[in-house]
């Protein structure tokens, strides 16, 4: 029976040493993806939510929290002379993609229209307050990748111009004009694990039959925002800037956040399991 426990343990820790000298790349473990599949929307309508409603509208200058996944997605709201205000996060299954200005603010611009894989989505608005649309998780994670994109309004702003934003490309096409989201991870204590940029257009090439603005759900890795991912932060930043700050609508869309555990929690998973796998086998001897 020794014989056999020393067998069947030597086996267990060669395969988790192997499993730890690899840390599994990304995308081996998922233990989970955020999709807004779970949220409360019709799906015979077009319709969201930005924080106005009997449930979550607890009064002017409230943060509230919204929570899929194991990730809480942040939430502003406030009234003032001119209606509603909000930032942070909304959630939406809208597919008028042809929306223009305000109209297509909850919108993500796609083809087919709708979420990645099912009909809902997340749509953030970094406002003009300071304050950035942020996702803080139950526990620390490894982050593994999301899928972007520009909703309605910001596409057709950058695509056509507006009363506030340029077309991007100016009248020749030749301006090297860019719109640019950054995500930053954290630690539980603040500190940054890593940041990663997706551009959302890009008119910078050389050749500018290679410009593009991004016009469907694209997919970005997002392993290199470290191993102990507490919360992230969304920024936008864009060439079309003026003495009020950015002109392009401060817009995106996101869906199929993936997440795994952070690398010490999988690796304690990995022994766990090969422990139980050795036990079993000592106990039929």
């Amino acid at each position: 029976m020794k014989r056999t426990l020393s067998k069947t343990w030597k086996w267990c820790t060669t395969i988790a040493a192997l499993a730890v000298g690899l840390m599994l790349p990304p995308g081996t473990v998922q233990a989970g993806m955020v999709d807004f599949g779970d949220v409360s929307l019709d799906p015979d309508s077009q319709c969201q939510w930005d924080g106005v409603d009997t449930t979550y509208n607890n009064g002017s200058g409230d943060y509230h929290t919204s929570v899929f996944g194991g990730a809480s997605f942040y939430n502003y709201h406030a009234w003032d002379i001119w209606g509603h205000y909000w930032d942070g996060w909304a959630y939406s299954n809208r597919t008028d993609t042809g929306s223009t200005g305000t109209d297509g603010q909850y919108t993500a611009r796609a083809d087919p229209a709708g979420g990645q894989g099912d009909s809902n989505y997340g749509v953030a608005y970094c406002g003009y307050y300071g304050r950035v649309p942020t996702v803080t998780f139950d526990e620390p994670h490894f982050l593994d990748s999301a899928y972007f994109t520009n909703n309605a309004y910001a596409y057709h702003s950058m695509l056509n111009g507006d009363a506030f934003a340029k077309k991007f490309g100016g009248a020749t096409g030749n301006d090297k004009d860019w719109f640019l989201l950054t995500i930053t991870g954290f630690d539980a204590g603040g500190t940054e694990t890593g940041a990663m940029e997706f551009y959302l257009a890009d008119y910078r090439f050389e050749n500018s039959d290679e410009d593009y603005i991004i016009n469907d759900w694209t997919w970005k890795d997002l392993t290199g925002l470290g191993d102990n991912v507490s919360s992230l932060q969304f920024t936008l930043t864009s060439s079309d800037t003026g003495g009020w700050g950015m002109n392009t609508p401060a817009y995106f869309a996101m869906d199929n956040l993936t997440v795994m555990p952070e690398p010490s929690t999988l690796v304690l998973l990995i022994v766990g399991f090969l422990a139980t796998l050795a036990w079993r086998r000592w106990r039929r001897g």
